[in-house]
Parts: C-alpha cells; structure tokens; sequence
C-alpha cells in the first residue's frame, strides 16, 4: 500500500463521519434509506479507485495526481452530504460523476468503449444522479436509489467480462480492511466527542465509554483476527478471482461498513445519556447493525470456502434477540449486554481455534 492511497483514505474518514451524522440526524425508516442511497456512492468512488490502484502503479505521477484528483471530488460528497438532499445535492451528483469520469478517463483511450462498472457510472449513473439533483423531495431519492442500485448491480452483470481480472490478493484485501479500520475508527470518534463536548464528567458517563469502547473493540477483533487472512487466502487461490472480489469485498463490505456505521451512531446516544433508555430508533440501529455485521461473516464465510459461520451467525440472532431488552433498559445496561455478546463470540472462535490446533499437533506427533 501506497503514502497516497493512505493520503487519499484520509478523505473518506471525513466522509464517514458525515454519513454517520446525516444517519444520527434522521434514523427513521426513511432517514436510513436516504444515508444509505448517499453512502452507496462514496462507496463506489472508494471500491473504484482501489481496484485501479491495484492494477496500476501508484507511484507514478498521473496515478498520483489522478487518486489526488479523486480524493477531491471524494471531499465534494462529504462535504455535500448533510444537505444533499437539500440545497447541495447537485454538488454532491456533480462530485461522484466527476470522480468516476477521472477513474474511467483511460477508458476513452481505448479503440472502443467497452461496457464495465466504471464506464456505466460514467455515461449512465453519474447523470442519473444529476437528473436526481435536479428533482426534490421523493422523486430525487427515487432516483439516486436506482443509480445506486445499477451501480452495485454491475459486478454482476459484467462478471463474465470482467473474470478475467488478475488482482493483487494481499494489497487488495488490506485495502478493504482498512476501510473496515476506517469504520470502526469513526465509531472511536462516536464514543469520545460527545463526551469531551461536555463541561462535567459522571461516573456513569466513563462507564458507557469504557463499555461503548469494549464493543468498539470487540468488532474490531471479529473481523480482524480471522476474517482478513481468512479473505486474504480466498483471493489469492481462486480460480476466478472476480467471484471473491465481487461477493466478498465489493458487496460483503458494504454491509460491513455500513453496519458499522449504525452501530456508531447507538454508541454516540447511549454515552450522550448512559442512565437512560435508548429510543427505540437508535436500540435498533445498534443492535441490527451488530446482527448485520455479524451475519455478513456468514455470507462472505460461504462464498469464499462454502462453510458455515455457525458461531457467528448464531451470535447475530442472538442479538436479535436480546433487542426488545434493549427497549427497556437503560443504555449502559444495553451497550454492556451486546459487548459481552460479541465478547463471548471471539472468545468461543479462540477456543476452538486453539482446539483444533492441539488436535492437529496431536495427529502429527
């Protein structure tokens, strides 16, 4: 991995931030479609400059200054995300088709234009996006929903074209965990300001970000101390390397992150008001986005090896579960029980992990 993928990340961290904000502002049922629609290509604009950065050398000067130009237009849609539905939504269309325009410029070199994601988010997406910028109210999430949805779709439908793609395995796949690093880091940002925005500190307020920080950790364990080599492995020896970076990578992080995000925005209101009841909007939002990000591992676990994430998936109902108690308790008590569930399934991945090498041993000796 490069300084300037690195330098380009740094973007993207402001970028989820703002997504995070937009989702605590509104988290109705239609507040997290609208964050959802809006983070999808911030998404795409990441995925697309990954893969490039992948196939190309980045330490050439146009590819430099083209990942440079994309972080620009990637600062575009941050800062347009609080009022793209609003007064700025043309900036934010605007930002992502001229990303994807400086992504798919080397494509107008070529003798003909060959359909793949990234000339379809330049000739279609990007304008339907500016089509929708120009509309208010539902008809403008309608269509940046179908922009999205078309974006995501093209994996899919170009995969016979595309699964001819040779990827760096391990620098692709410390590219998307980094981005999961990006996520989780911005859930740190969750725990913390509300709290150093504050003139007085609790007890009760130290305990939250303590747990809140538990929880934090827990995810991050989840997902790095197995899962990244367990990807990693996956992309170097397929076959078709497409099929892991389609299902595993493009869409299995999407729900990754996106979970993630929902999960940090229960954090900042349950350290705001750690000896109160959680509002039922932010209770779902904290514990479906740890039940999603759980049960992404199932998904992504099957498409790479065709096995069963049992521990994990069993985890994710659990959480389910336990939803209607974080209804009534209050939010400390609620943060505590799902930081001891994601607790429980490292810690049982461990002891099987360590039981299986023993047994290995055991059989060699």
């Amino acid at each position: 991995m490069t300084w300037a993928e690195l330098y380009f990340d740094l973007v993207f961290v402001f970028a989820i931030t703002q997504v995070s904000a937009l989702l605590h502002h509104d988290h109705s049922w239609a507040g997290c479609l609208r964050a959802l629609i809006v983070f999808v290509p911030i998404y795409w604009v990441w995925v697309g400059t990954s893969i490039q950065s992948n196939l190309n050398d980045m330490n050439q000067p146009l590819s430099r200054l083209a990942i440079f130009a994309v972080a620009l237009g990637g600062l575009f849609l941050a800062l347009s995300v609080p009022h793209a539905y609003e007064d700025w939504g043309l900036l934010f269309a605007c930002a992502y088709w001229a990303s994807r325009l400086v992504l798919g410029a080397r494509l107008f070199l070529a003798p003909r234009l060959v359909l793949n994601p990234y000339t379809v988010s330049m000739l279609i997406t990007g304008p339907l996006l500016v089509v929708g910028a120009l509309l208010d109210g539902n008809a403008r999430v309608a269509v940046w929903l179908i922009a999205a949805v078309l974006d995501l779709s093209t994996p899919t439908l170009f995969r016979a074209r595309l699964q001819a793609m040779h990827f760096d395995a391990e620098h692709l796949a410390e590219r998307f965990g980094l981005f999961v690093l990006i996520a989780i880091g911005e859930s740190v940002v969750a725990i913390g300001a509300p709290v150093a925005a504050q003139s007085e500190l609790e007890a009760w307020t130290l305990i939250a970000v303590a747990t809140a920080f538990a929880l934090s950790t827990g995810l991050w364990w989840v997902y790095f101390h197995f899962a990244t080599d367990a990807m990693r492995h996956a992309l170097a020896t397929a076959t078709v390397q497409l099929n892991v970076t389609r299902h595993v990578l493009s869409y299995g992080h999407v729900a990754f992150i996106a979970s993630i995000i929902a999960v940090s925005v229960g954090m900042t209101d349950a350290v705001n008001h750690p000896t109160s009841p959680m509002d039922h909007g932010v209770a779902a939002l904290l514990y479906g986005g740890c039940a999603v990000y759980l049960a992404t591992f199932g998904y992504t676990r099957w498409m790479m090896f065709r096995q069963v994430a049992t521990t994990r998936l069993t985890a994710a109902g659990v959480v389910l579960v336990l939803l209607p108690v974080a209804f009534l308790v209050d939010a400390v008590a609620a943060l505590a029980l799902l930081a001891v569930v994601v607790a429980g399934v490292n810690l049982v991945e461990y002891r099987i992990v360590v039981r299986r090498t023993a047994a290995a041993a055991g059989s060699a000796a």
